[in-house]
């Protein structure tokens, strides 16, 4: 079953709406007139238009849910090297609280010329009622000789690794709770144990909490 800590995670949310496609309905043929005993020229014959075909999804328009990750892929995490800083947020400000960390190791990896290694994480490490803790920063390509730090703040260590399941979030942060709500539904259904730790990776860098491009890759460690 799926443990405490991703249960905390999933806030209120709104089941996306989904589109109806509706269908033009045939104009009904006219009945034919019976013929006179006198000829005559016969009426124009009516046209009647074709039924118009569904309508098709634009592709500007962006699809009614946000992404949620049903389903999940099994994967092998391997431990890497992990530039990152400890913090604490509240949960209506998480995501600009991993940010502003994020931009902080990315400041002090500068510095001292380390380069990443990937695309930036932040591992969960304990929630309650109000917020998270976290472990937000870089996996680098190598550790620094006979470093352990890259600053006060800034710690080295190792990434989570070992087996896994991967989904995918697709939409703004702000709507993430939908994805964790059915992330908890499918482990539940397969009877999933996972541990009281997650990890979410950042696909693309998006600075707004509500833009729909967002896409996050959300790790769930298992027991």
């Amino acid at each position: 079953m799926l443990s405490g800590l991703i249960r905390l995670a999933v806030a209120s949310f709104i089941a996306a709406a989904v589109p109806c496609v509706s269908f033009a309905q045939e104009a009904p043929a006219t009945s034919p007139t019976a013929p006179s005993s006198a000829p005559a020229a016969p009426p124009a014959a009516a046209t009647t238009p074709p039924p118009a075909a569904p309508e098709a999804a634009k592709p500007s328009e962006p699809a009614a849910s946000s992404g949620e990750g049903s389903t999940g892929e099994t994967v092998e995490l391997p431990a890497r090297p992990f530039a990152y800083i400890e913090g604490k947020a509240d949960r209506d400000e998480i995501y600009s609280a991993i940010l502003g960390s994020l931009g902080l190791v990315k400041r002090d990896m500068e510095k001292a010329n380390v380069a990443p290694g990937g695309r930036p994480l932040a591992v969960f490490v304990e929630s309650d009622d109000t917020g998270f803790k976290y472990h937000a920063g870089y996996p680098l390509e190598a550790v620094p000789d006979g470093k352990s730090s890259l600053s006060e703040a800034v710690k080295i260590g190792q990434t989570p690794s070992g087996k896994a399941m991967r989904f995918e979030h697709q939409g703004a942060y702000a709507d993430i709770d939908a994805t964790y709500d059915a992330i908890t539904a499918y482990l539940d259904e397969k009877g999933v144990d996972a541990q009281d730790s997650f990890v979410e990776e950042y696909a693309n860098d998006v600075k707004d909490a509500d833009d729909p491009t967002l896409q996050v890759n959300i790790y769930v460690l298992l027991k």
